[in-house]
Parts: structure tokens; sequence; C-alpha cells
């Protein structure tokens, strides 16, 4: 699928249903990374959510490979689950999948990873923010480039992107066009020029989220839980996004 440039700036939304996704392509991204589970900092959506999105959207498709929430260290049978979900998607036609394994020392499992690569080619393989929690980061980048991977999604190490940006403009100095280092976490419409800017780099990526209370008109008091707020993407915010880009 073509994934459209703004101003050289490709826009990834971080969609977490099928809503979310028709979302970030009315207001205009480039691409979704697909996921359930944004709350929990992203799980593998659904075989039926991944089939619906790829159906309905013209923009990129990438759906993240991350069995449960918690850690990036995975049992075999989680491993497993990964392969499947890879071969899922490439079946269905999506663009890239989106992945990361550790191991215990907090560097990349390569082993594991190159399966995986290879697994998952020619789709677009993505490192996602299981970097963030690498214990040695200019030489876990060294490690995904060798592995083969087309992305980096990273917010520096820290909480947010802009917090980490200092770390991650030195990661697209290091990487020199060998893998596109592509910022996330904590951007939206009052920071995404400044990141950019500072930064150098030509992908960023935003959940342009909006928190919507339960419709519910009854509510069952007896019980804890089940009445949460619901999470999703805007076409608003994705284009106030947009204009921030246009203007750089």
């Amino acid at each position: 699928m073509i994934e459209k440039s703004i101003n050289g700036i490709h826009l990834e939304i971080c969609a977490n249903s099928l809503f979310s996704a028709k979302e970030a392509q009315r207001g205009g991204a480039s691409r979704v990374e697909l996921c359930q589970n944004l709350e929990n900092g992203g799980t593998t959506p659904s075989y039926g959510q991944i089939k619906l999105v790829r159906e309905a959207l013209e923009i990129g498709v990438h759906v993240l490979i991350r069995p449960r929430g918690g850690d990036f260290l995975y049992s075999e049978e989680e491993f497993s689950e990964m392969k499947e979900d890879i071969l899922y998607c490439k079946e269905v036609g999506c663009d890239g999948v989106v992945i990361g394994i550790l191991k215990q020392d907090g560097g990349i499992d390569k082993v594991r990873m190159q399966e995986l690569v290879d697994l998952a080619k020619p789709m677009c393989v993505v490192f996602h923010r299981a970097f963030d929690r690498c214990a040695k980061p200019l030489k876990s980048l060294e490690d995904i480039i060798e592995l083969g991977c087309d992305r980096l999604l990273t917010s520096g190490l820290q909480n947010s992107a802009w917090e980490g940006r200092e770390l991650i403009k030195s990661l697209a100095d290091q990487a020199d066009g060998r893998i596109e280092i592509m910022p996330g976490a904590g951007i939206d419409e009052s920071n995404v020029r400044a990141i950019i800017e500072y930064t150098g780099v030509t992908s960023v990526h935003s959940s342009a989220k909006v928190v919507e209370a339960s419709k519910m008109v009854y509510n069952q008091r007896n019980v804890a839980g089940m009445d949460e707020a619901v999470i999703s993407s805007s076409s608003k915010r994705v284009a106030e996004l947009i204009e921030q880009i246009k203007s750089l």
C-alpha cells in the first residue's frame, strides 16, 4: 500500500481498533500500527481485526506482534504464537510487522529475532519499544541493523520521545540511513514539529488518541472494573498533527 509522505515526513498512527484505523486514514496518516490493549502498551490484535483493517484501509498496515503485556522475555509457547501471527499477517497482505525480543541481560535476542525477521520478509520489519528496555542502546542499534530490520521505534529510553530526544538524535546520526529511526511516545500536535526539527527524523509515531467515558446508562456498582474509559484515535488530532508537519 502507498504510505504517503507529508512534507517529506511519514506519520504513523498507533490504532487500537478498526474504528481507530479508519480515523487514522480519514485524518490523512501515512500508515497505522495496529494493536489492541493500548492501555497496556499494546498487544497483538485479533485475526478478525487484522483482516477487517487490511480490507478497509488503503494506507499501510503494520501489525504489532506482542503476545502479552509485560517484559519482552518470551517463552517457547509465546515465541510460537508470534511466528503464527507473523504468518497470518503475511497471508492477508499486511505491509509490515512490529516485533522485539530481549535477553535477560537487556541485550537483543538475535537468534530468535533473526528467525522472526526471516519469516516476516518481504514485509517491512520494525523493532518496537522493547528497545527502550535495552541495556546498551548503541550496541543494540547495530544488532538490529544486522538483523535486517527496516525501522526502529523508540522513545530514546525515556518515558516520552521529547525527554529522549538527545538519544534519538544520536541514534539517527549513528544509523546514517542504514535503518529508519522513528520516535514515539507522547508525540502530539504540541511537540511533533520540535521533535522532527531536533532529531532530523523522517517518520514519527503517535496515537492521536482521545479518551471517552463509558456510555453505559446502567452502572453495576457491586462489581469493580469492566467500565473503564475507551481509548481511540481521532481523525481531528491526526489532521492537527499533519498541519504541524506541513508547517516545517
